[in-house]
């Protein structure tokens, strides 16, 4: 009996999905079902009653999972600590990240993290803000970006900056000739926005809450570079993080307009909690940390 079908049974037992047990350890769905019938015939047990409305494991498949999490994350931490007590920054890291994060802030992350870890191989994809979660609760991605990241008692959470939210609006625009203006200044104006289950809209929706303030959105999409494409066209203004409209700015298809208040977007790192991280991962998430 190996590792690697003890991890396949605890992913399994957690995803409660077959097709995502493959995804995640690479192998065929096939390729699952052998490992799972091979651990039960190894045990002479029953451990996972099949069927196609429920997922359950029986009482000695819940003892195996019980105990193969306990070696599976003995067996990483002493994996990271042989690392630690080597100097060795290895492995790989499957990062999952949303849209705005991967495409602006994460770039010169990834730039220094390969300078000072060349021997990590850094997967990268993008994902919906409820797909990175999903995806890092489900062990398909070992860590995940988020913006306004929304609590879980399944996860761990580091916020490690905090991007500076502006005001967004045609150069031609009345509010493009201030310098600052107020949350309340959107009042009367249309906006555009995200959809409302994005972490963003959430966190801005407070936002106005708070300042009492009530904005007609005019439309709601799902990125930020169909929002910025609205706001070129004048169809409304918006609030987006600074970094995400600096080329639209030198450029002047967009103006940009401080808010007052000093309102921020914050992001973080979140993966699961318990999970042993790698030195190369603790070594990136050290440097999210870092002000670059």
């Amino acid at each position: 009996m190996q590792l690697e079908a003890l991890k396949v049974f605890c992913d399994l037992s957690e995803s409660e999905r077959f097709t995502k047990t493959a995804q995640i350890n690479h192998v065929t769905q096939s390729a699952v079902s052998q490992t799972i019938s091979a651990l039960e015939r190894h045990f002479k047990s029953l451990l996972v009653e099949r069927s196609k409305k429920n997922f359950r494991l029986t009482p000695e498949g819940e003892v195996l999972y019980e105990y193969s999490k306990k070696i599976l994350q003995t067996y990483g931490a002493f994996q990271s600590k042989v690392q630690e007590l080597q100097g060795v920054v290895s492995g790989s890291i499957r990062l999952a990240t949303v849209n705005s994060i991967g495409l602006y802030a994460l770039p010169p992350y990834i730039k220094g993290f390969m300078e000072d870890c060349p021997r990590v191989n850094v997967h990268v994809e993008y994902r919906r803000a409820s797909e990175v979660y999903e995806e890092v609760l489900g062990s398909v991605a070992d860590l995940g970006l988020v913006a306004f990241p929304e609590r879980d008692a399944k996860l761990e959470t580091v916020v490690f900056r905090h991007d500076p939210l502006v005001l967004v609006c045609h150069p031609q625009h009345p509010l493009a000739k201030l310098k600052s203006v107020k949350l309340k200044a959107l009042s009367g104006h249309k906006v555009v926005g995200f959809a409302s289950d994005i972490p963003t809209r959430k966190g801005l929706d407070r936002f106005l809450q708070t300042a009492g303030v009530k904005v007609e959105y005019a439309m709601q999409l799902d990125d930020i570079e169909t929002v910025k494409r609205a706001v070129e066209i004048d169809y409304g203004v918006a609030i987006l993080p600074e970094e995400t409209v600096r080329g639209e700015v030198a450029n002047h298809t967009l103006a940009a307009v401080r808010l007052e208040g000093n309102y921020s977007r914050p992001l973080a790192v979140i993966y699961k909690k318990g999970k042993v991280l790698s030195p190369a991962m603790k070594q990136f998430i050290g440097l999210l940390k870092k002000q670059l």
